[in-house]
């Protein structure tokens, strides 16, 4: 075969390797390198020809984590390229030299390859691949917990790709923006960029770039609490790369994963995906993966009360921490080992050492500027301060907590207006239709954290006048009993952190039987089974909400001890709902289901859940009462206000003979 047709097959070969097709990729590298061989070429051009197969098969090694292997190749390419004096050929052996010492999380050797690599690239005035190295040094920053820097370099290597019109670029250099954001707990951001780059990849086909995309997307997701949509996201990645055997990311994956199970408090599987992640990381030589998961795997024996065996990992994996350079994985695993000496049940616990770590912790933190674990330290040291009766502290780093956590958790409803003007330039530049749909689906989530998902889709379609009728609805309240002698027991902190973790669970219940949470007023909770969604069994889910809001309140007890009683009420009937507000939305509902609901719970008894005879005749209609352990007890008749008379009952869980 003539040099023409070897370099047609690299070609080839490199644009397979791009799009994840490394098969194809490794079988076209390898034909062209054994031919060089076999005809033993010892001319320039079939010299540069046995390099870029080598790089091609070096790249390949790299992305299915044969990391000795990918040096090798690399290195011979390297070699060769220096011995003819291809500078060109020289610049790309070593960036991707350097990325495979970024994997294997020697930063300080990533970043000489790199800076060698960009003085070269800057010499030839070769933007292509100098654009791709200033991305990989971002890269580098990012991991060291350097956000400015790797920001500073990303924006120099986006400003290139595009300037180049590189689609495949931007991708990534988009998604490791997103990334940035993302650990910076700017979500809206961070979700943003992270849209833009799954839409290009999606226009590419590269499968690789998607997974990775789709599984940081199911990132921010988790740090929002979304648990749900967070699996849902990571799922979809896990099908990609296990669709070309990533190892590198199918150990990200699993770690995620285990993460989110670790905060739904299933530690079985937590820790089955924790230690599947630990053993691909150590497979693969990456350092920076291993701490992450020795700290994950800690923090579910903590949670388990193993706390001798908690803090082993911990340290285990501080050390490795310090060892990188990694300074978000120090302040991570520091604080996790203050909270271990916090705990009073552990045999080893020390106050004095709690404060010690947790504060050098929050210190890291801050300094970086990752404010979601920054916010959980503040916390810790907060009721470490409470149980050594140091209100005054304990007071000062709640507030911090308390600051933090809305700025994390509620940056998402302060930026919304910003976002739907940001959409609607983006929609009126955006050429290609597919990019455009999937950035606006991805910015559209975010209004969905605010609004009912049917109603933000019906105000992003421009409807200025919202006002529905729904005939058939289950209208929820709660209330807790003797509030207002409780919230003059305790401080404002306490009190605002109490109903803060009662609602948030009350949500994620809400969430799981499909039910619209309303609003809060005070110590007060509305849900709605039904609405904006016609739902035909309103009525059950209704019931299986309240059940279980209800057993989960059997089981909360405050700080000091205290058991918190709930009245519920729940009645059938038509509303009307709609959206009010210019600037800042809220979806609320009137209506004399709305009334009687709330009659219901003014009504009722403590601890007991008290419903209208039409709420019951609704249920009655579905063969649910003979599949579920619960009854309805009647109470007899009783005057309502507004109302009259009216036939009410208890719902109650059914004694299991």
């Amino acid at each position: 075969m003539t040099h023409e047709e070897l370099n047609a097959m690299l070609t080839r070969a490199e644009d397979a390797q791009n799009t994840g097709n490394y098969d194809e990729a490794e079988k076209l590298a390898q034909q062209v390198l054994d031919n060089v061989l076999i005809e033993n070429v010892a001319d320039r051009d079939g010299n540069l020809l046995h390099a870029r197969a080598s790089r091609i098969l070096g790249v390949i090694a790299w992305r299915c984590g044969k990391y000795p292997l990918a040096l090798e190749f690399l290195t011979t390419a390297l070699n060769i390229s220096e011995d003819n004096e291809d500078r060109e050929g020289i610049a790309k052996a070593l960036g991707s030299i350097g990325l495979v010492h970024l994997d294997l999380s020697d930063y300080t050797l990533a970043l000489d390859y790199y800076r060698k690599a960009l003085a070269l690239d800057e010499e030839l005035e070769n933007k292509m691949h100098k654009a791709l190295i200033l991305g990989n040094i971002g890269v580098v920053h990012k991991m060291l917990s350097e956000y400015s820097l790797a920001l500073d370099y990303f924006g120099k290597s986006l400003a290139l790709l595009e300037e180049l019109g590189s689609k495949e670029g931007l991708a990534t250099v988009l998604g490791n923006i997103g990334n940035v954001h993302r650990n910076l707990s700017d979500y809206p951001n961070a979700l943003d960029y992270l849209g833009k780059a799954l839409a290009l990849d999606e226009e590419l086909d590269n499968k690789l770039g998607i997974a990775r995309h789709l599984g940081n997307i199911g990132g921010v997701y988790r740090n929002l609490m979304n648990y749900q949509l967070a699996l849902d996201y990571y799922g979809k990645a896990l099908v990609h790369e296990k669709e070309f055997g990533n190892k590198p990311g199918l150990a990200i994956l699993l770690g995620n994963i285990g993460g989110v199970y670790g905060n739904l408090s299933d530690y079985t599987l937590a820790l089955d995906y924790f230690s599947k992640a630990l053993v691909l990381y150590k497979e693969l030589g990456n350092k920076a993966g291993v701490a992450t998961n020795l700290g994950n795997i800690g923090l579910v024996h903590w949670n388990l009360s193993n706390y001798p065996l908690a803090l082993d990992y911990f340290g285990k994996a501080f050390d490795l921490s310090v060892l990188l350079g990694n300074r978000e994985g120090m302040a991570r695993h520091l604080g996790n080992i203050g909270l271990t000496y916090s705990t009073m049940e552990f045999d080893g616990y020390d106050a004095d050492k709690s404060e010690e770590f947790l504060l050098k912790a929050v210190e890291i933190n801050s300094e970086i500027g990752a404010k979601h674990t920054m916010c959980v330290f503040h916390k810790n040291l907060s009721d470490l301060y409470a149980t050594t009766d140091r209100w005054k502290e304990s007071r000062e780093h709640f507030e911090k907590y308390h600051t933090l956590y809305l700025e994390v958790q509620s940056e998402e409803a302060t930026k919304q207006a910003q976002l739907m003007e940001h959409r609607r330039k983006i929609e009126e530049s955006e050429r290609d239709r597919q990019i455009k749909l999937a950035r606006f689906q991805e910015q559209e989530k975010i209004l969905h954290n605010i609004l009912p998902a049917q109603i933000a889709e019906r105000m992003v379609a421009g409807e200025k006048m919202i006002a529905d009728s729904h005939d058939h609805v289950s209208v929820f309240f709660s209330d807790i009993v003797g509030f207002t002698k409780l919230s003059q027991q305790v401080t404002a902190e306490e009190l605002v952190g109490m109903l803060n973790g009662i609602f948030s669970q009350f949500d994620q219940i809400a969430r799981k039987h499909g039910l619209e949470k309303i609003k809060t007023i005070g110590d007060s909770y509305m849900a709605v089974a039904g609405a904006p969604i016609p739902q035909d069994n309103h009525a059950e889910r209704a019931v299986l909400f309240s059940l279980e809001v209800s057993e989960f309140m059997e089981n909360y007890r405050t700080d000091s001890g205290d058991k918190v009683e709930l009245r519920i009420g729940i009645h059938t009937g038509s509303v009307v709902a709609g959206v009010i507000g210019e600037n800042k939305f809220s979806y609320d509902m009137w209506g004399d289901a709305v009334n009687t609901a709330s009659r219901m719970e003014s009504h009722g008894e403590p601890s007991k859940i008290h419903v209208s005879e039409e709420f019951m005749r609704a249920l009655s209609l579905s063969s649910i009462l003979t599949l579920q352990p619960f009854q309805f007890v009647e109470r007899g008749e009783i005057e309502i206000k507004g109302k009259g008379m009216m036939k009410t009952y208890y719902l109650e869980k059914r004694s299991i003979q």
